[in-house]
């Protein structure tokens, strides 16, 4: 499974961020988690494609205690997520920033480093902009003064209290997901022979969106669709379940159509127990509902034969592993 690891300095809001993403915990909630004090493992799989492992770190690490094995950490990591508390003076952060990323690349150079410049929802957006700028400068200047500006860093502002930190995880998720070109086209082709105006693949649980058209992303859109996805469960959740409580909020009958007062309609679908296809659609061009939906069979077929090559990759891989373990000599020099 591809790691993402959260570091950053003491009450930057890793595990906050952790919360509120993936366990659906209140931001206010969050004010009452106690510091990190060991590393904290999690295994997400939430569906095939949102699958991998993320790693809380406590801030106080010391990469230069010979009890901390960073090769062995760095070296299986997909993405690196470093946070930084714009509120906060970030001199020591970015000083950490600096060390953390030497040592990483190092030992992988094919990792992911994303700067997630947290707690921005106290800012006014000028202070905003000047904070990502000056955290950019710093942080890309301490890298050339090393030799080391071929390292790229990704830079997101974030909060917990609004849809800004599942956006930048979206964004993180998606350059682990080795299929993601293939997505992005299945849905270019669906829209464009839809009438459709935007179009996201979403995880039903995280909100993290696995892909959309190639079509630019907007912010509100994006809201939109989460607040959606949220209505829909909370009322499966009320109306939906059987008179003993058993059965799932969400399964492959659950389709919605929410009618905006701009002439716009949401189209949300079920794509598999984990995925929900959400569309923005003119009235004018909803009225062909027929076509979209035939339209939609083809693209739910395309994604779970996506889903089947996948699976017998990994298959594959597993048999082959098995097979070369037991071709290893024993003790004595004579095969297994």
């Amino acid at each position: 499974k591809p790691r993402i690891l959260l570091m950053g300095l003491r009450r930057s809001g890793k595990s906050s961020i952790q919360k509120v993403v993936f366990h659906k915990m209140s931001p206010n909630e969050t004010l009452f988690l106690e510091s990190t004090n060991k590393i904290c493992r999690e295994d997400v799989s939430n569906s095939s494609f949102v699958n991998f492992q993320i790693w809380d770190f406590p801030g106080q690490i010391d990469f230069f205690d010979p009890t901390f094995d960073y090769e062995m950490i760095f070296r299986g990591t997909g993405a690196l997520i470093f946070v930084i508390d714009s509120q906060d003076d970030y001199m020591e952060a970015l000083a950490r920033l600096h060390l953390t990323v030497t040592r990483a690349y190092k030992v992988n150079p094919d990792i992911n480093f994303e700067i997630f410049i947290h707690k921005v929802d106290g800012l006014s957006d000028d202070h905003k902009i000047e904070t990502q700028r000056d955290i950019h400068q710093r942080a890309n200047d301490d890298l050339t003064d090393a030799g080391l500006e071929k390292i790229h860093l990704s830079f997101y502002l974030t909060s917990i209290y609004d849809h800004s930190i599942f956006e930048a995880f979206s964004k993180v998720v998606q350059k682990l997901i080795p299929q993601l070109p293939t997505l992005e086209n299945l849905l270019n082709i669906f829209i464009s022979n839809s009438g459709i105006e935007k179009a996201f693949l979403f995880d039903v649980v995280s909100k993290i969106y696995i892909a959309t058209d190639s079509t630019p992303v907007d912010m509100q859109t994006y809201e939109l669709c989460c607040d959606m996805i949220d209505v829909v469960i909370d009322i499966s959740c009320i109306y939906g379940l059987k008179d003993d409580g058993t059965g799932t909020p969400y399964d492959k009958e659950s389709m919605a159509i929410i009618k905006l007062n701009n002439t716009t309609v949401l189209y949300l679908k079920e794509v598999t127990k984990f995925l929900a296809l959400v569309c923005f659609v003119r009235e004018e061009s909803f009225e062909r509902k027929g076509l979209i939906d035939y339209n939609f069979h083809c693209f739910r077929k395309a994604i779970q034969e996506v889903f089947e090559v996948r699976m017998k990759v990994v298959r594959s891989r597993k048999h082959q592993s098995h097979m070369q373990k037991n071709k290893r000599p024993t003790p004595n020099g004579t095969p297994r």
